[in-house]
Order: C-alpha cells, then structure tokens, then sequence
C-alpha cells in the first residue's frame, strides 16, 4: 500500500489546494487521538488519507475503505500533502513519475453509481468476479465484440494492469469495477446476464463467511441469469469444491455439470502452474432453467432532519443494532471541525457495506458516496433514520 513515513505530522488550514489536489476537511478519531482521516478529491476521485502517529514517527497512507481505484491518484495526493505541509520524509514508497501513457484517458473504470443509474441491457452481459491478471476476461472480451463484460476485482494493481491493456488493445466492450462482487449482483437487472466466471476465488478455509459462492449469492446469480444462462465456478481447492458443491445442491431445484480437469481456452499463469505441478483443478456449472420477476426496489437514502445531539451520535460509538434482515454497526467515531462523522458497517451480515456518515446540525449524508441501492441496505437506512431522528 503507497505511505509515507513522516518525522512530524504537520495540520494544515481546510480547505486547501496543491498541485491539483483538494484537501477539504479532518477528522480526528475521538477514541485514538494518533488517527486522523484527510478528505482528498482528486480529478473524479474522493477518498481519505489515513494519518497514524507512531513512536518518534508519523505515518500517511490511503485510507482501505474509500481508497479509489487509480493508484496514481493516491500517489498525487500523499505527496501533494507532503509538499503542502513541508513534511519530513523518512521513508517512501511512493513513486514520483508520471501518469502511465495508457492510463492518461480511462473510460472503463466505473464506479458503483454507474452502475445504479446507468445499467446497459440492450445486449448480453458477462461478469467475471476477481479477475486477477485479467488474462481469461480480456481474451472472452477480444473474442466476443457483441458481448458486454463487467471485471469486478478489488486488487489495485490487478485493475490498472487491465485498463492498460484495454486502452492497448482498443476494447470498447469490457468495464471495470472496484467493489464487492457479492453486493453488485443485487443491483443488476434479471435475466440480462449470459454468464458468470467466479475463476479461482480465495477459498476463505478460516473465514468462510467471506466466501463469493454462498446461498445469497447463488440464488441473485439465478435472479440475472438469463434462461440458458451459467454461473462457472472453478478451483484449484478441493475443500472450496467441496463446500460450493454442498451449497449448490441445498436448492430444491438446481442444473449441474462438473468437471475435473478440464481444459479451458485461456488460463491464467497461476492455473499454468498448478497444472505443472499436475493439480487437480474443479469445475462447477450452474445452468439456470427459469425466467425470474425484474428488479423491484422501492425508497431511497434521504435523511430525516437528525433530532439528536453531536455528543449524543458520537455515543454510538461501538453500538451494534441488529433487526430483522439486517445491522448496523458503528465501528468508529470522529470529529470534525463543524460536526461529527461515524465509520459504519450497514445491511446483510454477510455482506455488508461499509462506509463513513457524516452529520453537520440536523443534516445527515453518507460520505463519500451513497450505499447500494439494495433491499438490506434500504433497510438499514430506514432504521438508522429512526436513530438519528429520535
């Protein structure tokens, strides 16, 4: 992860300007005084810096749960700060070069609103979920020019290696997507989607809670599917086999073909390998047979004017709110110069999205962005409304 080693963290006067970047705001966690969070937009890119203090040090790095997917960006931004502040830098791995050539102008990455307002179903879909080196999507993609594919990966380096090589080779039908595979599926129109490629996943052997293949997900994977269509698990990991193939046959009605070993068109170099070191690799194929209902969500995620006090929200801190199909989880709290803002967990237990809330006065909004717009999520802002509201 890009960071900066810094002698002293030095506060500069919000809001301010360097070298193409915004800083806008801080906020000081109320229960570590050596974290702060930096609001940063650069270019289309909103996100936070992390500032830790440590022994006789400072540390500045990208904060994991807005962090954006240009990783140029992030560098911008550290060493925009640096400069801005006249920091002291012990050590670095931030590289000061330029924008690599082919990702000066990138249309395929997208972010999750575009998604929300803007879903193309006027020609199939494929969607691949953590797509790696990317060397299976582009190779479908370069052979399918009628077909629209949707790479879902959360590996930084992963998704700029393969916007540099869609720029390279000059592929109009591939985006890109940085987010959680397990909430996006809930957010695509049914019956559009000819296939899904859930290609080695990590298997998750201690927290399988984390698992892409669930029961949730099998049964949304059949909501997009078309007729006829497929969701193609494959693994090197008898025991994610094992367990994918339990969870498959739990449904009252299900069509499976399994394979061992099967040879596929393109491979990616960690499969090369595997099978050199003669591995077994397993294949599970999901066909779904029926035509679901279209997707139906009703509300939205505006807020109530919030009737409770600042020190009243920052006594959230640490509180779980459980209801029927959902939670809410305050995980951490922070104070801003003119209000408060709450790091929180929302929507299914085992999916759930995480992000910052932020309330000035009797005005509440999620930061950076809005959460998906999904039946749990939906549901958890409904009752947050309430706690907020008294």
């Amino acid at each position: 992860m890009p960071h900066l080693h810094i002698s002293e963290f030095k506060e500069i006067k919000f809001p301010a300007q360097e070298g193409g970047v915004s800083f806008n705001f801080i906020a000081d966690n109320i229960n570590h005084e050596e974290e702060k969070l930096i609001s940063v937009t650069v270019e289309d890119d909103v996100f936070f810096l992390l500032v830790k203090e440590e022994e006789n040090r400072s540390l500045l790095k990208t904060d994991k749960l807005t962090r954006p997917a240009s990783i140029y960006n992030v560098h911008k931004a550290l060493l925009a700060y640096a400069k801005l502040a006249e920091l002291k830098i012990i050590s670095s791995n931030v590289p000061e070069h330029q924008k690599n050539v082919h990702l000066e102008e990138v249309s395929a990455l997208k972010k999750i609103e575009y998604f929300a307002s803007n879903f193309q179903i006027d020609k199939e879909i494929r969607v691949e979920v953590g797509f790696g080196s990317g060397r299976h999507l582009l190779h479908q993609a370069a052979n399918n020019p009628d077909i629209m594919f949707i790479g879902i990966e959360i590996h930084r380096p992963s998704i700029e290696q393969v916007l540099k090589q869609i720029t390279i080779q000059n592929l109009n039908n591939l985006l890109v997507l940085d987010y959680d595979a397990r909430l996006f599926m809930e957010l695509i129109p049914s019956n559009i989607v000819g296939k899904i490629y859930v290609h080695f996943p990590v298997p998750w052997d201690k927290k399988p809670h984390r698992r892409v293949i669930s029961t949730s997900f099998i049964k949304e994977a059949n909501r997009v599917l078309k007729v006829g269509g497929k969701l193609e698990l494959r693994t090197d990991s008898e025991n994610y086999y094992a367990y994918s193939y339990e969870t498959f046959i739990s449904f009252n009605k299900t069509t499976l073909h399994i394979n061992k070993n099967k040879d596929i068109a393109i491979s990616s170099k960690y499969e090369d390998r595997w099978k050199k070191m003669e591995k077994n690799i397993y294949d599970i194929t999901m066909i779904n047979e029926e035509e679901s209902e279209l997707l139906s969500l009703d509300g939205d995620f505006s807020f109530f004017d919030v009737k409770l006090s600042s020190d009243d929200i920052l006594k959230l801190d640490k509180n779980i709110a459980k209801f029927d199909g959902g939670f809410i989880h305050f995980e951490r709290s922070y104070r801003l110069n003119d209000g408060v803002m709450l790091r929180i967990s929302i929507g299914s237990f085992d999916r759930p999205e995480h992000l910052y809330l932020i309330v000035k006065g009797n005005e509440a909004k999620y930061f950076p962005s809005l959460p998906l717009k999904s039946k749990s999520n939906l549901l958890a802002h409904e009752y947050l409304n309430g706690i907020l509201h008294g």
